[in-house]
Parts: C-alpha cells; sequence; structure tokens
C-alpha cells in the first residue's frame, strides 16, 4: 500500500491517477472523506491533517510506502509516526531551491528543513526537488476570464517549468524501488521559458490572442499584498528579482528516471485546456 499525501493537489492527484491506472493499491490523505469523491476508482480516501502527526495513524496502516509533502509543523513528528508504523520507504516532495541552504529565505527554510526531517527520520528516503510548476500557470485563470491580456511579475526571469505530470511519474517509480534510496533528484522540464513566451503558446492553444505585460517590482509587490505570507512574498523576490535562484536550468532527473524527455509546456496546456475559461467577460 502506498500513501499518498496532498492526493488532491497538482502532484499528488497526478500521483494517485497514475498509481490506480497501474493497479497499484493507493491511500489518498484528504482533510474530508467526502473529498474522496473526487478520487479515480480503485483509490482509498482516509481522512487526516499532516499538521497533527497522530491523526496520521489510521492512514499508515499497512502501508509501505509513501509521498510526502514538505512544510508542515511538525515533520519530525511526521516522521516519527511514519518509522513507527513501519513504512520502507518515504518520497519527499522537496524544491530546487533547498540545496542553496539559506535559512533566511522563508520558503527554502521549509524545505531545507523538511530534508533535514527526512534524511534524519531513520526511513529510507528519496527526495524530488523540482523547479516550478507548469500548473502556476492557472493562476491566470482570474486575469483571462476578464480579457486577453495578462499582468504578471518578474517578466525577465525564464523558468524552466516542469509538467507536475513528470513529477508524479518520477514519484510512481521511484517508490518502493531501493535504487533510490537515499538519492535526491532535481526535476525540470525541457526548456526555460519567459512568461510572455508561455502567455503566446497558451493563447495558441487556447485559440485566443493573449499578450503578457510585465509588472514592476513595485506593482507586483502590490498585487501579491493579502495573497500570501509577507515572508514568501519577500522569498519570491529573493529568487527571481535578487536572483538567489537560477530556475532556468535544465535539469535531468526526469529523463534519468522516465528514460524520456520530459512534457513541453504545450502538451500541458493542450492536456489541460478544458480547465482554463473559454469566454471572456463582456
Amino acid at each position: 500500500m502506498i500513501l499518498v499525501t496532498g492526493a488532491t493537489g497538482n502532484v499528488g492527484g497526478e500521483l494517485v491517477a497514475q498509481l490506480a491506472e497501474a493497479g497499484r493499491a493507493v491511500r489518498a490523505l484528504v482533510r474530508r472523506t467526502d473529498a474522496g469523491n473526487a478520487l479515480p476508482r480503485g483509490a482509498e480516501a482516509v481522512a487526516g491533517d499532516l499538521n497533527d502527526p497522530k491523526s496520521l495513524r489510521p492512514a499508515l496502516d499497512g502501508v509501505r510506502g509513501v509521498f510526502l509533502l514538505p512544510g508542515y509543523a511538525d515533520m519530525p513528528g511526521t516522521l516519527a509516526e511514519l518509522r513507527a508504523a513501519g513504512v520502507e520507504h518515504v518520497v519527499l516532495l522537496s524544491s530546487i531551491a533547498a540545496p542553496d541552504g539559506d535559512l533566511d529565505n522563508a520558503i527554502s527554510r521549509f524545505m531545507i528543513l523538511s530534508e533535514e526531517a527526512v534524511s534524519g527520520s531513520g526511513v529510507p528516503w528519496t527526495i524530488l526537488r523540482p523547479s516550478g510548476f507548469m500548473s502556476n500557470t492557472f493562476r491566470w485563470n482570474g486575469q483571462l476570464a476578464a480579457g486577453d491580456v495578462v499582468r504578471d511579475a518578474f517578466g525577465g526571469v525564464a523558468v524552466a517549468n516542469v509538467d507536475p505530470y513528470d513529477i508524479a511519474a518520477v514519484a510512481a517509480r521511484v517508490l518502493l524501488d531501493k535504487d533510490h534510496f537515499g538519492r535526491a533528484h532535481a526535476l525540470s522540464g525541457p526548456e526555460a521559458l519567459l512568461p510572455a513566451d508561455r502567455v503566446r503558446r497558451l493563447g495558441r492553444v487556447l485559440g485566443r490572442p493573449l499578450r503578457f505585460v510585465g509588472l514592476s517590482d513595485e506593482e507586483a509587490r502590490r498585487e501579491m499584498e493579502g495573497t500570501m505570507p509577507q515572508e514568501y512574498i519577500d522569498a519570491f523576490f529573493r529568487y527571481y528579482a535578487d536572483g538567489t535562484l537560477d530556475d532556468s536550468v535544465v535539469r535531468p532527473g526526469v529523463a534519468e528516471v522516465l528514460g524520456r524527455q520530459p512534457r513541453t509546456f504545450d502538451q500541458w496546456a493542450e492536456a489541460h485546456a478544458g480547465d482554463f475559461p473559454v469566454a471572456v467577460s463582456a
């Protein structure tokens, strides 16, 4: 049995679907059991809260492998529960930012501390360090419902975004595979794209004349205020305005694990075209 945390999220949802399709016994951790109604056939929903490690005990019964999200309140406590339950392998979803070691950056910090909790837990582990997700494009849906102009921050920053489908495929491959114990895989898409590139390609897929307008740093900060904690806003500006993170690097992990090239942004957009607004409001 494999337990997938974040089972209704971008990566976890893809992983549950891939494991179920492959006929693997998969259990999805959800906050409410009614969320299990959205799971694919064959997946079992069990309620639990990653901020409360003891609540995970029913979900861990009979589990051999766990796909684990980072950044929760008591990661060492969660790993202690996994160890006590006899889990044989934990695959942590981390970030390419973790190796920078910057504990003053709020996002890097919770990734670093999560990796330390996993590697020091006594449970065999594998760490996945993806680049930015292609699914972050969904942040533009509100603007796309109102018109054909997308305004966003960091217009001059290219990112080798990765398809969550590929992250999930890597996770499915390495779960319960001893060859990947103690390894960290850096994952990205096949090319680095500017926001304007993504907007143009998305427009081509949707059949809309989409146009990108870059925000100044001051405008971007104002737009972000209230949408996330201030320390996360500061973290993104350190990464992309100050240049402490190079998210444009094409990394080899997907090809190394899966034996194929990662999916392109165009493929992701075509697969998710129905998730974007089809009509523009008056």
